[in-house]
């Protein structure tokens, strides 16, 4: 859905760099970061100071979509009554709709430029956020109205694909990797945030200037940092003119077999870390109810957030271990630690012991992380080696990168779905049993078979991709 800035532009020199033209409204005409002379002049800086506005913007993206996977756990608190089924809905919903709001949002730069569909994107977090604020004050507010709003969460879902698709035309071939890689660990650490935050909000509430806000301050707090991030959009990014999303290059990926089982890992590795993130403090409230949070003096913590924080950070050391023993040797390992952690989980669930429940959801979630890196690292590599060209001037390489390019934005999507998936799987084992060890037993099978289709196909390539390191 997007693609690289190196198709059709003329070798850089160094000895000259083209002009950037500006116009009203923040747009920029000529920009080329592949010109060494315009990145080193001004390209760089510009492209830098639109980097972090998008990250703090795709933040709080996270912040929102991963909300109600935390206001869940308080509900029962504030007066609310849900059946276990209408949790999982509040919990899994935002992944759904974000799901499917990142196919649309990919092509939404071209169309209005980066910068004002930034303002665009963050402004529509107030929704979601006002929302929830006004949903949970009230223990009458009807289900069907606190399942509206926390699918309205979903549009924070959708920006990780806007702002991974703006980012890439801003930087040169060389540095795309390290930008992108930055921007996706901004924004997951998202979630994260919302997790540890939200519990002292709400416990400072009855005490501080926030007093009669009660779980509305889950919302309430994050509006001001909204209107920060779309103020920042407003001054201090741009519009490229020269961005254009490849269509055809999208056609193509999709009619791409290697595409869907692509996508199919991504829902394994991705899909399980906004998955388990989403669903994490409410087993954690489950299962160990005296855990679910943790007094500290005047506040209240919940160390779920751990998992997501775990997960974030270990993400770009998985694309770093790609780099070196290859992707599908690196995702391999990933789905075989997965597997064997959800095993564990149900055999030492008896013993009730938090720290080592919370010890193997760490360990679930870093392999998770590390998996995402890695998976994401084989795309570029697959649709090279499927082209057929060998040398990296073959023009097949190029129409490779294109076409690996929009997979990203595809992939990306569809494991997405998985955040849905994991918490239906959860809250359907827990109506037929009573429990979860019959969902994680289906964790550990599809594992299973995520591991067996990455080493036949990927870690022992045949056929177009023999030959190939992947």
């Amino acid at each position: 859905m997007t693609e690289t800035l190196d198709a059709g532009i003329p070798a850089a020199h160094s000895t000259a760099r083209a002009a950037l033209t500006r116009r009203s409204g923040r747009w920029i005409d000529g920009w080329n970061p592949e010109d060494a002379g315009q990145w080193e002049h001004e390209g760089r800086a510009i492209a830098r100071r639109n980097l972090g506005w998008s990250v703090f913007a795709e933040f709080l993206g996270f912040v929102v979509w991963q909300l109600w996977s935390i206001v869940v756990v308080l509900l029962p608190g504030a007066g609310f009554h849900l059946t276990t089924t209408e949790s999982f809905w509040l919990i899994s919903l935002p992944s759904l709709v974000g799901a499917t709001l990142r196919i649309p949002y990919s092509f939404m730069v071209p169309l209005v430029g980066g910068r004002n569909w930034t303002i665009i994107s963050a402004g529509l977090l107030l929704i979601p956020a006002v929302g929830l604020a006004l949903a949970v004050s009230s223990p009458s507010t009807p289900f069907w109205v606190l399942l509206t709003v926390a699918g309205l969460a979903g549009f924070g879902g959708g920006n990780f694909a806007s702002s991974m698709s703006n980012i890439t035309f801003f930087f040169p071939h060389a540095q795309k990797g390290w930008a992108l890689g930055l921007n996706a660990a901004g924004g997951n650490l998202g979630a994260a945030v919302a997790q540890f935050t939200v519990p002292i909000a709400v416990a400072l509430s009855a005490s501080t200037v926030w007093a009669g806000l009660g779980l509305g301050v889950a919302g309430w707090i994050w509006v001001p940092l909204i209107v920060v991030a779309m103020i920042g959009a407003w001054k201090g990014m741009d519009n490229l003119s020269g961005a254009r999303n490849d269509f055809t290059a999208s056609l193509s990926a999709l009619r791409e077999p290697h595409l869907w089982l692509l996508a199919l890992l991504y829902i394994g590795t991705f899909g399980s870390f906004i998955g388990f993130s989403g669903v994490f403090p409410k087993l954690i409230a489950d299962q160990f109810p005296a855990f679910a949070t943790i007094p500290i003096g005047t506040i209240a913590v919940s160390l779920a957030f751990l998992g997501a924080l775990v997960g974030s950070l270990s993400r770009p050391y998985g694309g770093r271990l790609a780099d070196r023993f290859g992707g599908a040797k690196v995702a391999a390992a990933s789905f075989a630690a997965m597997g064997v952690v959800a095993l564990s989980v149900v055999l030492t669930m008896p013993l009730k012991s938090f720290w080592l429940f919370l010890g193997c959801f760490l360990v679930l979630f870093a392999a998770s992380g590390v998996g995402n890196g890695a998976t994401y690292r084989m795309i570029p590599t697959v649709f090279l080696a499927t082209s057929g060209a060998s040398a990296p001037d073959d023009p097949r390489a190029k129409d490779a990168q294109r076409r690996s390019a929009a997979a990203l934005g595809l992939v990306s999507a569809i494991g997405a779905y998985g955040g849905f998936v994991i918490p239906q799987v959860l809250s359907a084992s827990a109506a037929a049993t009573g429990g979860y060890a019959s969902a994680f037993l289906g964790f550990v099978a599809a594992y299973a078979v995520l591991l067996i289709v990455t080493l036949t196909v990927y870690a022992r390539p045949r056929g177009r991709l023999a030959g190939h390191r992947i």
